[in-house]
């Protein structure tokens, strides 16, 4: 199983095997994109308290998971390259961190426009507003602890650990609305219990959801692919694929 495991993490192997699930993740999300979009701005209800301004949550809520979801797939590539000095897990890490700040600040932009109408303010000091800023200056920071650094192996290692410290802030993101008297409403999808939304709004925002994540995919593997290439320029294997794609 090891054996396998590090076979695929090979960078030429995982070099030709994103650019096929790249592609994959792309058409899938492209699919449930579509749809999900016709079912958010066009056939869902609006809602008897927010009227229209529901609509925001279709693009909110999913930016906001992602950018929790990127940020911990960020950490996991980031801590396996750390340990076992994998380059493919540090590039997969590397192409997470601008994925990731993008949903984020899309997270942070659509709450704002929500804010606005039902709380009278584009923001608010909130726990839960607050944590996801946090988390954008976290990306942030790794990004810019990565370009600071000319080494490549000192900056995979030296942005691992910023990440992996990081990681602390997704918990209080998440628990924000609970352990804190907050303006940010509490959960209503990831409960334990029976989901507190009607399926005429979960179908559409589950659809968001997963295109999101396909998209997130096919963007940190087109990265992963170039990191790679940067990080093995002048091996033979780069050499070959640069001299067949001349001829």
């Amino acid at each position: 199983m090891l054996t396998r495991l590090y076979a695929l993490a090979s960078p030429p192997r995982f070099y030709r095997l994103a650019d096929l699930w790249s592609r994959w993740l792309l058409w899938c999300g492209i699919a449930l994109l579509l749809p999900g979009l016709w079912f958010s701005l066009l056939d869902s209800p609006p809602d008897y308290q927010q009227g229209e301004s529901v609509r925001i949550m279709y693009v909110h809520v999913p930016a906001a998971w992602l950018s929790m979801f990127g940020y911990v797939c960020m950490a996991t590539m980031a801590g396996i390259g750390l340990i076992f000095r994998s380059k493919a897990a540090s590039a997969v890490a590397h192409s997470c961190a601008p994925a990731g700040a993008a949903f984020t600040f899309l997270a942070l932009v659509t709450g704002s426009l929500w804010g606005k109408p039902m709380w009278g303010t584009w923001w608010i000091w909130d726990a839960r507003l607050t944590s996801e800023l946090v988390l954008l200056f976290l990306y942030f920071g790794y990004l810019g602890l990565k370009a600071a650094i000319e080494d490549r192996e000192a900056a995979a290692r030296a942005t691992a650990v910023l990440a992996l410290v990081g990681v602390v802030n997704i918990p209080i993101i998440h628990y924000s609305v609970e352990w804190w008297n907050t303006l940010h409403q509490g959960p209503t999808v990831t409960k334990l219990d029976k989901p507190s939304i009607h399926l005429s709004m979960l179908l559409p925002l589950l659809l968001m959801s997963f295109s999101y994540m396909a998209l997130f995919g096919a963007m940190v593997l087109r990265r992963a692919r170039g990191e790679i290439l940067l990080r093995e320029r002048n091996s033979g294997w780069v050499r070959e694929l640069a001299m067949g794609e001349k001829a």
